[in-house]
């Protein structure tokens, strides 16, 4: 009966000087209570706060799991690349290149200057790619913006398919030829076959989607029969598709009648897309379908059967195949809607953009789809937000050169910046001074110290 009590006696003892306990005592009294459960049990050998790595209350709150989550770092690593831009903006302009002469007689006028560049260039780029004040009529205000979710509705899909990958654990590098076949497919039935207005847009819709998956399922079945890579397939098909989209842009089938250019002929009115707020804006339903498909990606991966196979495929393929899943069946399936999401991004080039089809069909999208990707964190809506962001950069890229004078190539450096920090998380969280690691060792340490003191107490 006493070898039950003494523990209560002993936190009893001290019952009277709470009052006058410092917070570091306090602190761990309530770690010797969780230890201990309130000193019904003996202490144990291993303490409560070597288990957790944390003092209950500590430094860890919530704000600091916000801060150091990966969409934080995602957001970290987008403002240190526009800071680092902004300094290479402010390299390339003249006032700076005056003021650097008399940079230790004046600092601050050399700063001002580096400022002054830095700002004229990124709201120039706001301007061109959100909102433009100089605009004439209201309409004309919100151009920049409905530009910008043009040039992100191909960026959106396509980004969607490289992600969806990702997950899975395989790398498509061949969106810019799944969307190259796509765009082949979609643009023959729009301007070959000639059907009424609803039933049109929707074949040239599905051939679109197949094309693309047919391509990118294609690189699966390689993959599960044989084992070769994803990414070296992927590639050659890349070079595969545009080399054969050359072709048949000089064959009599695809070639425009009286063009000696490598054009198709113009895609029927009922084969294309409808703009969404009439001829003022390009933006069309392709925009709403990439939404759609954002939506369809989310239920797919986080509500479905298959989307629990495809993410535990890609967490460790053969823990997936004890288990009863057929990883084969698996990369074939996820590399074929992969590229019927890409091939949704060249539908909405042939049948909402261009309206034809030429040899840069797929511009650079399928690439800048992989940058996408890695940026949304392979999430359906993290990716849809990358879309927009790089929507925004290519639109308001033009507007920063015309009215500043600032070389289009620096949007494309600070993307590269993007990249770069997004695949390095340890290095934006120490920029930022948000690295865990460094403060958990100093935590443990000072809970030791107080362990300790209040054990001589």
């Amino acid at each position: 009966m006493s070898d039950k009590h003494p523990p209560k006696h002993a936190a009893g003892e001290h019952s009277g000087k709470a009052h006058e306990a410092t917070p570091a005592a306090e602190e761990t009294a309530a770690v010797v209570s969780v230890d201990t459960a309130g000193g019904a049990m003996e202490p144990s050998a291993v303490p409560a706060t070597a288990q957790s790595g944390q003092l209950p209350g500590g430094p860890d709150t919530l704000l600091r799991k916000i801060f150091t989550g990966s969409g934080m770092v995602s957001v970290l690593a987008v403002l240190l690349a526009l800071v680092i831009g902004g300094l290479l903006i402010a390299s390339t302009d003249k006032q700076v290149a005056t003021t650097s002469t008399y940079l230790f007689a004046r600092p601050s006028d050399f700063l001002s200057a580096v400022w002054n560049a830095a700002t004229r260039s990124y709201i120039a780029l706001f301007q061109g790619s959100v909102f433009n004040p100089r605009g004439n009529s209201v309409a004309a205000q919100f151009a920049p913006f409905m530009e910008t979710l043009t040039i992100a509705t191909p960026l959106i899909t396509a980004g969607l398919g490289v992600a969806l990958a990702f997950r899975a654990g395989l790398f498509n590098i061949g969106a810019q030829g799944q969307i190259i076949v796509a765009g082949i497919l979609a643009a023959w039935v729009g301007f070959a076959l000639h059907l009424p207005l609803g039933l049109h847009l929707l074949l040239v819709l599905v051939a679109g989607i197949i094309g693309g998956a047919f391509w990118g399922g294609l690189v699966g079945l390689l993959k599960a029969r044989t084992g070769a890579h994803e990414v070296i397939l992927t590639i050659m098909f890349n070079y595969i598709a545009l080399y054969f989209l050359r072709y048949l842009l000089n064959t009599p089938a695809f070639q425009r009648p009286g063009e000696t250019n490598p054009i198709s002929p113009i895609l029927d009115p009922t084969a294309v897309y409808p703009q969404i707020f009439g001829t003022q804006y390009r933006l069309h339903l392709g925009f709403l379908l990439a939404i759609a498909a954002t939506v369809l990606v989310w239920w797919l991966l986080n509500r479905s059967t298959v989307g629990f196979e495809f993410r535990a495929v890609g967490a460790n393929p053969k823990a997936a195949q004890t288990a009863g899943i057929n990883v084969s069946r698996s990369t074939v399936l996820v590399m074929a809607i992969a590229g019927g999401l890409a091939g949704m991004s060249g539908v909405a080039q042939v049948a909402g953009t261009e309206k034809v089809l030429t040899d840069g069909v797929a511009a650079t999208y399928g690439f800048d789809a992989i940058t996408v990707a890695l940026l949304g964190r392979s999430t359906p809506w993290g990716t849809f937000a990358a879309g927009l962001l790089f929507g925004a950069f290519r639109a308001g890229a033009v507007q920063m050169q015309i009215q500043t004078g600032t070389p289009i190539d620096i949007v494309l450096v600070v993307q590269s910046l993007i990249v770069l920090f997004i695949a390095a998380p340890p290095l934006v969280r120490a920029v930022f001074g948000l690295n865990p690691r460094r403060k958990k060792p100093a935590r443990a340490a000072k809970s030791r110290q107080a362990a300790t003191t209040g054990g001589a107490a």
